[in-house]
């Protein structure tokens, strides 16, 4: 079993019924993503370089999607938290229902454009 895997199903069922969703919809959405196990998380890269990491929070419950060019990103800028950080923005979900899969599937297909 590869890393990734094995550390989604050590996961509390909450955290890991996201990432298995999140993953979903990414592989679905960009067919040429890589998952790996980068820095202790799940993290896709696209054409070899960073795309998005998945960060389960447990202490304050939610689940990062984290876009590594989130700061290129002009749409769905009221979903996406900056939280100081330079570069990443992220989506963030504190439940499945949480997941509204046309503003992450638009934010993955913007995202995408950025490496062309």
């Amino acid at each position: 079993m590869k890393l990734t895997d094995e550390y989604i199903h050590r996961q509390p069922e909450k955290y890991k019924v996201m990432l298995l969703h999140l993953i979903s919809v990414f592989e679905r959405e960009v067919p040429n993503l890589e998952l790996l196990f980068k820095w202790g998380i799940p993290y896709f890269y696209y054409k070899k370089k960073r795309f998005c990491y998945l960060a389960p929070n447990h202490k304050k419950g939610f689940v990062d999607a984290g876009f590594a060019r989130g700061f290129q990103l002009k749409r769905n800028q009221d979903f996406l938290v900056d939280e100081n950080r330079n570069t990443v923005k992220s989506l963030r979900y504190f439940s499945l229902l949480d997941i509204d899969n046309a503003i992450l599937i638009d934010v993955i297909k913007e995202s995408a454009t950025l490496y062309d």
